[in-house]
């Protein structure tokens, strides 16, 4: 253990002696491994930390939820002219599905519907998110409040003019949760009163997030806008009971819907069925898709950078021969010149591949200082993952020169240093 520590220190002296006698050149040979590390790492921090966002911004849903629409969240075979006459899903249908579909542990009833502006006195907010939600979306998404209270049934049903702010809406309109409660707001040019204040949860995906949400009864929205408004996206979210067989329920689902649209056997169902756990699997999937990409990509990055470690390893040896040839005729056996070498390209590449992530490291501060809510992260792992493959880098590009350097005569090497 003493030898090969006694190597790992020789070797790491030669290769910062490289880097100070020959700057120019490790120079040159290490800008591909650190071109290379800073590409593979950038890729798979960023679609880590969109991954995360995404994720986050679905912390609240379990992954059985289903969102009934007449969009597809996913690939779908219906042609797009086809899914383009299909109609949406009505109040009508969820009170249907809430009534008529077994083991249905929470539904509701959603309107997406375009940003407001909400006021109080000389106070505004503008571009607010509106979630027009029935009263069992509460249970649904596990929403948590600070102050006051969600609405229930009969406000929801009747349409009540109350409302239920995000964190940071109560704070920019009141300074804080409890001063909330009981103020009117004005939105849509009515009046609704505030009944409570959602807890602070922190940034979401892009930007969105409960904090920054307003949410009112879907009803009171269906009003204001009316039946059939093309700038409104109705959705069915229903969460099945814990112990149900999903495909099970989505079957007898779509078979009640069909039922409730009176379509005939030779009809393709005219909504989607989107569980989100699908959903989930299908961002796994494009991630990967990118992460492969970029691995690809930056893979050409790292074989220059290879390159270029072999090469400076080479003239290393050139001009090391007549030292190897002395070390070998004191006793050095071939095992310690070729470990030597081998160290002395690892730590090489290692040093490249530590810039690469010292940028990064850079990049990721100033990206999540510029993009406001968005982190970007550079994790642990993908920090261990830049390192390793670096070390590999430097393994293989050092193996070649230290293999011709352990074979080296004594006596030849001594003459040829001479």
């Amino acid at each position: 253990m003493i030898v090969y520590l006694r190597i790992l220190k020789e070797s790491f002296n030669f290769a910062i002696n490289a880097l100070r006698n020959n700057k120019l050149r490790t120079f040159l040979s290490l800008v591909g491994v650190t071109i290379g590390i800073f590409s593979i790492i950038a890729i798979l921090a960023a679609v880590d930390s969109l991954k995360r966002e995404i994720e986050g911004s679905m912390s609240g849903l379990d992954n059985s939820t289903i969102i009934v629409a007449r969009f597809s969240f996913g690939p779908t075979d219906v042609p797009r002219w086809k899914r383009e006459q299909f109609p949406d899903v009505t109040y009508d249908e969820y009170q249907y599905v809430a009534r008529n579909v077994p083991d249905v542990e929470a539904a509701s009833y959603t309107l997406n519907v375009p940003n407001e502006t909400i006021k109080y006195e000389d106070k505004q907010v503008d571009n607010v998110p509106i979630g027009a939600v029935t009263e069992d979306y509460y249970n649904i998404e596990a929403l948590q409040l600070s102050a006051g209270r969600f609405f229930n049934a009969a406000e929801s049903n009747s349409g009540a003019p109350i409302i239920v702010l995000g964190y940071q809406i109560a704070q920019e309109l009141f300074g804080g949760s409890e001063q909330a409660l009981g103020k009117k707001v004005r939105v849509y040019g009515r009046k609704f009163t505030v009944i409570g204040v959602l807890k602070k949860e922190g940034a979401g995906l892009f930007g969105n997030s409960k904090d920054t949400t307003m949410w009112m009864p879907v009803n009171v929205v269906r009003r204001i806008y009316g039946a059939n408004n093309p700038s409104t996206f109705p959705q069915i979210v229903i969460k099945p009971e814990d112990d149900v067989d999903n495909e099970e329920f989505i079957a007898l689902l779509k078979q009640q819907l069909r039922l409730k649209r009176g379509l005939r056997t030779d009809e393709i169902d005219t909504f989607f069925v989107n569980q989100l756990q699908g959903f989930a699997d299908f961002i796994d999937n494009i991630t990967g898709q990118m992460n492969l990409i970029g691995l690809v990509i930056s893979g050409f990055s790292l074989l220059v950078g290879g390159f270029g470690i072999a090469n400076i390893m080479f003239v290393s040896v050139k001009e090391r021969t007549n030292l190897i040839g002395i070390q070998k005729s004191l006793g050095a056996k071939n095992k310690f010149i070729l470990l030597q070498f081998l160290f002395e390209a690892v730590i090489l590449a290692i040093i490249g591949g530590l810039i690469g992530l010292f940028l990064v490291f850079i990049v990721s501060i100033l990206a999540s200082q510029f993009t406001g809510d968005f982190e970007f992260v550079l994790s642990p792992w993908n920090m261990f993952i830049g390192t390793a493959i670096s070390a590999v880098i430097g393994l293989i590009s050092g193996i070649l020169p230290a293999i011709s350097a352990s074979r080296l005569d004594p006596v030849e090497a001594i003459r040829t240093g001479m």
